[in-house]
């Protein structure tokens, strides 16, 4: 459906109608000095103006509705996707029902909450596609590298329940660019998923790594100049903690109050675990992400902790398996192509 706007008049300017979408809304009159429409009274109108520059501007939007190529959507995805005129997007959507999910003694149903989707709705730069992928814990990583090494973001990974059997994660994707870009992109992301599938039907309840030892003996010192902080120690595992500055409602908020990037360390030397929580802002997060995914280490959860902080501070939380040093290194490269070491201050000894 198309908005559209005309002025009736004759070339001797005579009064004319004001017409939206075939309907007479007034009389109008020309100022013959300006030339501009004016009603009947002699007064200029400025809900009449008002009214067309909104007009022109839902024309002018709901006319990029017109750009997306729905049908090559359909093609790049796989999918049969349904078009909300209205708001002018079009939605790509399938339930997870290829594994059986249990919620508190219960089988769910996909339409109660199992549903993968991806929108796209058309802007002057192309599209913009936004998203939320059902995952099981053994899909997380492949899916997020797929989404990020294809010019996706991936913008926030948590749960919706308890007592769910298997585990069950939802990703949310967003990217802005050429349509055929985006629906190429959301492809790859669900087929990566659907490669973890098809070499095993049950989603893993582990990593697969070797077991660790049962009391850790981490080495501090090759951690702490890595890090370039004293990490603290108990019982083996060692720890590293860096705030960085913020405000909330105008008090100023550090590491302390939480606002802070850690890694903990634990297991062997050579047969070690790390942990942690990264803060970033929202420009940093994607590089962030990319740079500890390549390096093997696990992205397990992106939130928010907080409201009105600022700057914005996205969480992420990450979990990895190897030798301590190179574990460090890859935490250690996330703050490097972050820029975090710029706004960091160092565990005080």
């Amino acid at each position: 459906m198309e908005a559209l706007f005309f002025l009736e008049r004759g070339t001797e300017k005579p009064p004319g109608r004001f017409v939206v979408a075939g309907l007479p809304l007034g009389e109008i009159s020309w100022e013959t000095e300006r030339n501009i429409p004016q009603m009947k009274t002699g007064k200029t109108t400025a809900a009449c103006w008002l009214l067309m520059a909104s007009i022109s501007l839902i024309a002018f939007d709901r006319s990029f509705a017109a750009d997306l190529d729905t049908g090559r959507i359909d093609q790049l995805t796989g999918l049969k996707g349904k078009f909300n005129e209205k708001e002018g997007v079009y939605k790509v959507t399938f339930p997870r029902n290829d594994v059986k999910v249990v919620i508190d003694g219960w089988t769910m149903p996909p339409f109660m909450g199992l549903g993968t989707w991806a929108a796209f709705i058309a802007t002057k730069d192309g599209a913009m596609v936004m998203g939320d992928t059902v995952l099981f814990e053994d899909e997380v990583n492949a899916a997020m590298s797929a989404a990020l090494d294809n010019g996706l973001n991936v913008t926030a990974l948590h749960n919706h329940f308890f007592f769910d059997h298997p585990k069950v994660y939802f990703m949310h994707i967003e990217g802005e660019g050429p349509v055929d870009k985006l629906a190429a992109a959301v492809r790859k992301v669900y087929d990566a998923a659907k490669q973890i599938r098809a070499a095993s039907p049950n989603p893993k309840d582990s990593f697969g790594a070797a077991r660790l030892p049962e009391k850790s003996s981490i080495t501090a010192a090759p951690l702490n100049e890595i890090f370039g902080a004293q990490g603290e120690s108990k019982d083996g595992m060692v720890k590293f903690t860096f705030g960085r500055p913020a405000t909330m409602h105008g008090t100023n908020i550090g590491k302390d109050m939480g606002v802070n990037t850690w890694a903990a360390f634990a297991g062997g030397d050579d047969n070690a675990i790390v942990d942690g929580d990264f803060a970033v802002t929202e420009d940093q997060l994607q590089p962030v992400l990319r740079s500890l995914l390549k390096n093997k280490i696990n992205v397990v959860a992106i939130h928010q902790h907080m409201t009105h902080e600022e700057p914005r501070i996205m969480f992420f939380h990450y979990w990895g398996r190897g030798t301590a040093k190179d574990l460090a290194q890859a935490v250690k490269g996330g703050f490097l192509v972050g820029g975090v070491t710029e706004v960091s201050s160092p565990l005080q000894n």
